[in-house]
Formats: structure tokens, C-alpha cells, sequence
């Protein structure tokens, strides 16, 4: 791909792109963009070589693609499209046939069924990857143009991952002429498809390392020459010395400044193109503009050198945004592992022969064989056989499911026990597990109204800022033109945001590593800020206040001692792996002889030439028809019931036991004032049970990923601040939509790399910690955030005023930046639970 001729990619400049060098007579005056038809902003130095000509272009996207086309073959776009480059009407234009042919594929069927979904009124939805996306004003321009389009319904971009989830009627148009659309104006849509994006995740992970690494390296080298040159000014250093050391720094500040710190002045170039003030603004403006001022103080030999602000702003501005970028790739990579649970390839069945097919060619109404041990490949209906389905992958909870002929099944889960005949009856983007996906990317695209707001602000705050400098410019251009620069520079470093900057992530970071060693991992920079102001903390049941195993607690005897019963249970379930026959596996002396399972029901076999039956009280009575039925115990558990040939003999109880923990969590977050919730898609008894033995009195069973995520969102609108905290697969769009989610650590890679924080050691208590360092984090930042702003009150007027030199502002910016470390370091010890509700620990 070409490489813009204005900025510094980090890959090397394609052979057809121009070089600056070009003589302005070499490129054809024009002025509209050659690809799109837009108007080339002024400064614009993005070109191609097309047809032997240098061709303007307005801005990467359109680059990138008309590099695309060439390097494709398919220059003849451009010498056979109707109309011209600068014609109004950008819809009207005319692709060429072979794009035209390639485009309409994707209106096959067998094209659109792993990225298109079928909505209930019959409308299609697609989920594709955009390129050339550069800034917000690219998205607004795709949804508005495709929203004019006749037949589109709904069109969402995600700036973050440049998603688009396009809705369009079938009736009304069609997909290809849509992806044409995207191609009018300059962009390229295709699929998503889960490899490619990792690819494009990786490369910019690597140049965000690349990028950090050269300002740290810088800032600590820098560094080293500042404290010199401070010193030197205290003790009269010699001129020569105070040179070299300026042309050092400016030697190792110089990559810092140009290339590490690029992306901040790509996005305030883009900001302002879109007429959106952001943050980036004034911090391009303060690291140009020290930057700058350095290397004519050391040219000059004249002024004061500031190149270790501007390697240490830079630097913890990278660490800023790396972060960010890390949250945005888990996230991206949670969908992407979610689709890899369906399987390859599938069993397909022709006349009675098995044919070994890729999944991807299965067809609604396909047969397929799915043996033991083997995902289903689609969404279908059991046709022959039977057997019990592990669905713990999406439902989170971890007993087999016994189907039968007629019973539908979701592609993704396991079959256990028996070969079944599957009739398919969703492929594509319309399973259940693209469905999950859906929904993963529709929680994550919604904004917060915090952040909304927070944008909006922002704004108002830079423009502030930057009308101050301009000002105070203006009027000591007026009265002293030769210390106008030096007062505008002293003010922009005096409003940089440095202590502002770092008051709430050193806060974050401290209170970060403290909960990690204590076992609650944070892998997201908001999730202190939201538990200090969290008033729900929603749970999962199973695996999360349960510890999600199967155990033996009771063991009602009828016609045999305790030891013999559990001898007699423990040899029939000895050769089984069901989740039940484990519980039994601890007190196994012998097998049984001989063994018959019976599926959903129990098992029958004989031990010391006795029959036995275990399983269901209707199952293992039959074995005694003529002895009296026993009562169940009660209904809060699950029982088995084992019976000989001469009558019952025990009751076995099993339940999922509580986490140690569990009870004493509740009541710690119920004291402090958050209202306790549960959530779970079991509707077995032991829903209630476990709400009572914990004291939650809102409790809602039998809840699918859909009724989850609902029922977060209507508290959210409610002005509630909600912690999700879970384990399964199917908690994963809940996972996303709450303000802040928790993961146990048991609980699956999905789960883990979705939630905002891990419960590492699994003691619920260590969120009663997590809550609690929360709120002193949110009193240090308040502490912090005020030290900076009163910093800022009391020096500002100074600067302004020209009382302050532009190093001593850069001295006063650091010390305030120490007393902000300085006041973070206080959450370096885990803050002790109240003696009245919990014991404290050593």
C-alpha cells in the first residue's frame, strides 16, 4: 500500500506514490479528490501515479483504495467510470465491470450466510470491516451517505474497531449495491473476518510498542540531562558544557518529539478538520510548540530548553493510549474466539454416506452425524437418536442437557453420550452464537452517557484554554514583541495538563497493583472510578456464588448403613464421567460387574452378583415395584435414589455448595450500601435456594443472554451504576454492557478477556476490598485533581503576567506532577474492612 506523502508511516513508501521532492508541475492541478470527487484540503499532500500521471487524492482513504485498485489490475476504473472525478453527484458514478462482478457475489446465499443475519421482519443485517476509516468524520460521512441510500434501514460505524452492522430491505435493494456505495465515497467494505483483523490488531500493537518504547527511552535519557543542566544553572556551569548537553538532548528528544508523539498530531489535525476540539489539541500545540522553542534556544544559543517536558508528557501520554488500545483489541478478539467454537468441518449425510464437508458448506436442511465427543457444527433439530447436549459454553451451566428426536440444539455445543442425526436449520449469521456476537458488539458500541458528556466538556475545556494563550499572545505581542513567545510558551506549559493528566491514572495505577496482589486483577483503567460509584452489583449463580461443582452433602438412609450405601453408589458411578458419578468418585472401592446406563434416567448394574439401580426415584423404584415408594427429602436439591431387588435404600442429596465466601461477601457489599442482585439462566429450585441461604431478595432465574443484557440495560437507564460479575460464555453480553464486570477466575477465556477485572484468587471477599480501595482512589483523585487545578488557579495569572519564566513553569509543572505521585502512593496498602461486618486480615 502507498504510503501519504504527509506523514511518517512506519511502513516503506510504495514505489507508485510520489515523493515531496516531486516539481509542483508534476502533479495535475486540480481541485477535487481523483477517487472520490471531494475537495482536497488545503495542504493536502496525499498522491498516486495513475496512468502515468500524479493524481491528488483528499485524504489515506482514498489513497489506500485507489492503491488497492491498481494493485489489483483494475486501472481501468478510472478510464472507463462515467462522469468526472469533480462531479456532484458522488452517487451517481459508475464502478467498473470487474469490480461490479466481484461485488455482486456477495449477494449469493452461500456468501452472505457467515456475516449476514436474517432480522424477524425479514430484513437482512451485515457485519463488515470498513478501510481507509481515519477519524470520526469518516464515520459520519459513511452513515449519513448510506442512510440516503432507498432500503437502508439502520447504519452504525464503530470508530474504535471500524465496524459497520448494516440493515437494509431486501425488496428495496441489495448488498452489493451498497458495498458500491461504500466505494463512491472513498472506502472499501468486506466481511469481517476474524483472521484478517487479527492481523491488522497485531501490527498496531507493534507500532504502539515501538512508539512507547522510544519515549521511554528518551525520557529517561533526557531526564538525566535536565538534572544536569538545573544543577549547572545553580553553580554556573560553563557555556560549552551547557551547549553540549542542549544538543544531546536535542539529538535524543528529537525521535520522542517527531516520531513517538505523532499520533497526537495526527489526531489534532483531524479534530480540527472536523471542526471537534479534543484534549490532543493543545498537547500537539505544547509538545510542537517546547519542542520547537528548544531547538531555537539551541540553535541560538539563547532562552531556555524544555525537551524534558516534552519527553515525559509524551511518554505518559502513550502509556495512556496503549492501554486504550489494549481494552479495544480484548474486546475485538472476545467475538472472534466466540466463532471458533463451531467446528470446521461436519459430517454431512448423502444417501446414507457420510461425507466429510466444511462446515461453511453446510446448507439449511442438510442431515448431519454427530458422534461423542464432537461440536455441533449449526443451529438444528435432533431428527434420530438421543443423547444429553454439554451446553455449558453458552449457558454457563455445567450439567449435560438430555435431547431427543424433535428437540432443537445450538451449534457450538457438545455432544456427550450418543451419536445423533442433526436436520440443520440455522448456518451462518443467524445462529444462536452469531446472535451472542451481535449482541457483544451492540454493548460495546454504546457510549455511556458519562463519556458522552465527558466529550462534550472536553471540548469547551481545550477551546478555554487555548483562547487564554492566544490572548495573553496577542496582548504581550502588543507591549513586548520580543517576550511575547517566551509569556505564550510559559502559559501553554503552566495550562498543559500534565498534573492533571496524571491525578487520576497514577491513582489508578497504585490502586491497580495493590488489588492485583491481593487477587483482583483490574484490566481496565474505569473500573475503580465505577465501583466507587457502583449502587447494583449484579451476580451469576452458577460457578460465581456457587463454586459451580457438583457435591454429595446429604445421605438419607432407608434399608442400608451410610459406609454401604456409598460403597454400592460410588461402584455404579465408578466407570462414568457425568458431572454427578463425580461427586461419588471419592469413595469408590470397587467397580460394579456389570453396567447399563439409561439415559436421563440412571444407571443399572450388579455389585457381588446383586442388582442395583441408582438415578431417578421413578427409574430406581422400578427395580422393587412391589416395595412402599419413599418420600423425597425436600425439593431444595437434587436426589438420587438408590434400590436393590428388595426395596430402596438410600436417598443421596447433591448440590452445588456456596463459596465459602459467599455469604459474608453479600452481607459486606449489603452494609455498604449496594443493592445485591441475581441473575442466572438456571430455573431449578436451587435458584431460590441459594438466594435465601445468601439473604438476596432480587433474584431472576432462568435468564437467557438477551434477558441478561435487557435487564442491565433498564437499570442503567434508570440512573443505576451497575457491576456485572460472572463466569460463563453467556455472560459475555452482559459482561460488556454493564458499567463494570468482573470475571471469577474459573471462568472461561471469554468470560476473562470480556470483563474489566478477574477475580484471580476466587474469594468473593476481595470484592468487598476492591470497593472499598475504590472509594479512597475516588478521594485521592479528588485530592489530586484539586492540587492540579489550584496549581493551575495560582500560577496561570503569574505566567500571564510574565513573572514566570517559561523553566520555571516547567519546574513548577513537575513538582506539582511529584505531589500527585507522591498522593497516589498512599494507595499502596490495601485499605482494612470494617471490624463491625468483617475480621480484618493480617
Amino acid at each position: 500500500m502507498a504510503t501519504p506523502l504527509s506523514s511518517a508511516s512506519d511502513s516503506s513508501t510504495s514505489d507508485s506514490a510520489l515523493r515531496r521532492d516531486t516539481p509542483p508541475d508534476a502533479i495535475e492541478q486540480v481541485s477535487s479528490c481523483f477517487h472520490c470527487g471531494l475537495d482536497v484540503p488545503p495542504g493536502s499532500d496525499y498522491a498516486l501515479q495513475i496512468d502515468g500521471q500524479a493524481r491528488e487524492l483528499c485524504c489515506p482513504g482514498c489513497l489506500a483504495v485507489a492503491q488497492t485498485i491498481i494493485d489489483s489490475g483494475l486501472d481501468g476504473y478510472y478510464r472507463h467510470r462515467s462522469g468526472t472525478p469533480g462531479g456532484a453527484d458522488i452517487a451517481g458514478r459508475a464502478l467498473p465491470d470487474v469490480l461490479t462482478q466481484e461485488l455482486a457475489l456477495y449477494d449469493l446465499p452461500s456468501m452472505q450466510q457467515a456475516f449476514v443475519s436474517t432480522l424477524d421482519d425479514g430484513s437482512r443485517e451485515a457485519s463488515l470491516v470498513i478501510e481507509g476509516i481515519t477519524c470520526a468524520a469518516c464515520t459520519w460521512l459513511l452513515e449519513h451517505h448510506l442512510q440516503r441510500q432507498p432500503g437502508v434501514q439502520r447504519v452504525s460505524v464503530n470508530l474504535s474497531n471500524h465496524r459497520m452492522r448494516l440493515c437494509w430491505d431486501t425488496a428495496s435493494t441489495s448488498l452489493s449495491l451498497l458495498l458500491g456505495q461504500i466505494y463512491r465515497i472513498g472506502y472499501q467494505g468486506h466481511p469481517y473476518h476474524p483472521d484478517k483483523e487479527e492481523q491488522l490488531l497485531e501490527r498496531e500493537k507493534k507500532r504502539a510498542i515501538r512508539r512507547l518504547g522510544v519515549a521511554g527511552v528518551g525520557m529517561m535519557q533526557v531526564m538525566m540531562y535536565a538534572i544536569a543542566l538545573y544543577a549547572g544553572a545553580l553553580q554556573d556551569m560553563e557555556p560549552q558544557f551547557v551547549s553540549f548537553i542542549r544538543w544531546a538532548s536535542l539529538i535524543v528528544a528529537s525521535p520522542v518529539a517527531l516520531y513517538a508523539a505523532l499520533p497526537f498530531y495526527q489526531a489534532a489535525l483531524r479534530d480540527l478538520r472536523s471542526r471537534h476540539l479534543s484534549m490532543d489539541v493543545p498537547v500537539s500545540i505544547a509538545v510542537l510548540g517546547a519542542y520547537c522553542a528548544s531547538v531555537w534556544a539551541t540553535l541560538t544559543r539563547s532562552g531556555e530548553v524544555y525537551f524534558d517536558s516534552v519527553t515525559m508528557f509524551t511518554f505518559f501520554l502513550l502509556i495512556g493510549r496503549y492501554l486504550e488500545m489494549q481494552a479495544r483489541h480484548r474486546t475485538g478478539r472476545a467475538g472472534n474466539a466466540l466463532l471458533n467454537l463451531l467446528p470446521n468441518s461436519a459430517l454431512r449425510l448423502v444417501d446414507g454416506e457420510e461425507l466429510l464437508v466444511p462446515a461453511s458448506e453446510l446448507r439449511v436442511g442438510d442431515r448431519v452425524l454427530v458422534k461423542p465427543g464432537q461440536s455441533l457444527p449449526a443451529d438444528g433439530i435432533i431428527r434420530r437418536g438421543h443423547s444429553s447436549i454439554d451446553e455449558s459454553a453458552l449457558t454457563g451451566e455445567y450439567l449435560p442437557i438430555r435431547h431427543g428426536e424433535g428437540d432443537a440444539v445450538v451449534g457450538g455445543t457438545l455432544n456427550v453420550e450418543n451419536p445423533i442425526e442433526l436436520e440443520i436449520s440455522q448456518v451462518g449469521g443467524d445462529t444462536q452464537l452469531s446472535a451472542i456476537v451481535r449482541l457483544l458488539d451492540r454493548a460495546q458500541s454504546e457510549k455511556p452517557a458519562s463519556a458522552r458528556l465527558a466529550d462534550r466538556i472536553s471540548s469547551y475545556f481545550v477551546a478555554a484554554v487555548l483562547l487564554t494563550a492566544s490572548l495573553v499572545g496577542l496582548i504581550w505581542w502588543q507591549l513586548d514583541p520580543a517576550n511575547a513567545f517566551w509569556i505564550t510558551l510559559a502559559v501553554l506549559v503552566v495550562t498543559c495538563p500534565c498534573a492533571l493528566s496524571l491525578a487520576t491514572p497514577t491513582a489508578l495505577t497504585t490502586a491497580t497493583g495493590t488489588l492485583r496482589q491481593h487477587g483482583l486483577l483490574i484490566t481496565r483503567g474505569h473500573v475503580l472510578e465505577n465501583l466507587a460509584r457502583a449502587s447494583h452489583i449484579v451476580f451469576d449463580k452458577t460457578g460465581t456464588l456457587t463454586q459451580g461443582n457438583l457435591s454429595l452433602h446429604s445421605v438419607t438412609c432407608l434399608g442400608a448403613r451410610r459406609d454401604q450405601a456409598l460403597r454400592l453408589a460410588a461402584a455404579l458411578e465408578a466407570h462414568s464421567e457425568h458431572p454427578i458419578a463425580k461427586a461419588f468418585h471419592p469413595f469408590i472401592d470397587k467397580p460394579a460387574e456389570t453396567l447399563e446406563s439409561h439415559l436421563g434416567l440412571g444407571l443399572e448394574g450388579r455389585v457381588d452378583g446383586t442388582p442395583y439401580r441408582i438415578g431417578t426415584a421413578d427409574f430406581a423404584a422400578a427395580l422393587c415395584p412391589h416395595a412402599p415408594r419413599p418420600t423425597l427429602p425436600d425439593n431444595q436439591s437434587q436426589w438420587l435414589l438408590l434400590c436393590s431387588t428388595e426395596g430402596p435404600l438410600a436417598w443421596f442429596g447433591l448440590d452445588d455448595q456456596l463459596r465459602p465466601q459467599a455469604l459474608e461477601c453479600i452481607r459486606s457489599l449489603q452494609a455498604l450500601g449496594l443493592q445485591v442482585e441475581m441473575l442466572s439462566g438456571d430455573s431449578s429450585p436451587a435458584v431460590q435456594h441459594v438466594s435465601q441461604s445468601l439473604g438476596i431478595d432480587r433474584v431472576h432465574g432462568g435468564m437467557s443472554p438477551e434477558n441478561k443484557l435487557a435487564h442491565i440495560n433498564a437499570l442503567q437507564r434508570d440512573g443505576a451504576q451497575v457491576v456485572m460479575v460472572g463466569d460463563g460464555i453467556n455472560d459475555i453480553p452482559v459482561l460488556a454492557g454493564a458499567q463494570t464486570s468482573i470475571a471469577m477466575g474459573s471462568a472461561t477465556d471469554l468470560a476473562k478477556t470480556c470483563a474489566d477485572a478477574v477475580l484471580m484468587s476466587g474469594d468473593l471477599n476481595r470484592l468487598v476490598d476492591g470497593i472499598l480501595l475504590a472509594r479512597k482512589t475516588r478521594s485521592i483523585i479528588r485530592q489530586n485533581l484539586g492540587w492540579a487545578l489550584l496549581y493551575n488557579l495560582l500560577a496561570l495569572p503569574l505566567a500571564a503576567s510574565g513573572l514566570v519564566a517559561p523553566y520555571m513553569a516547567a519546574i513548577g509543572m513537575s513538582a506539582s506532577s511529584l505531589v500527585v505521585v507522591g498522593n497516589a502512593l498512599r494507595l499502596s496498602r490495601r485499605v482494612r474492612r470494617p471490624n463491625t461486618k468483617l475480621k480484618a486480615e493480617s
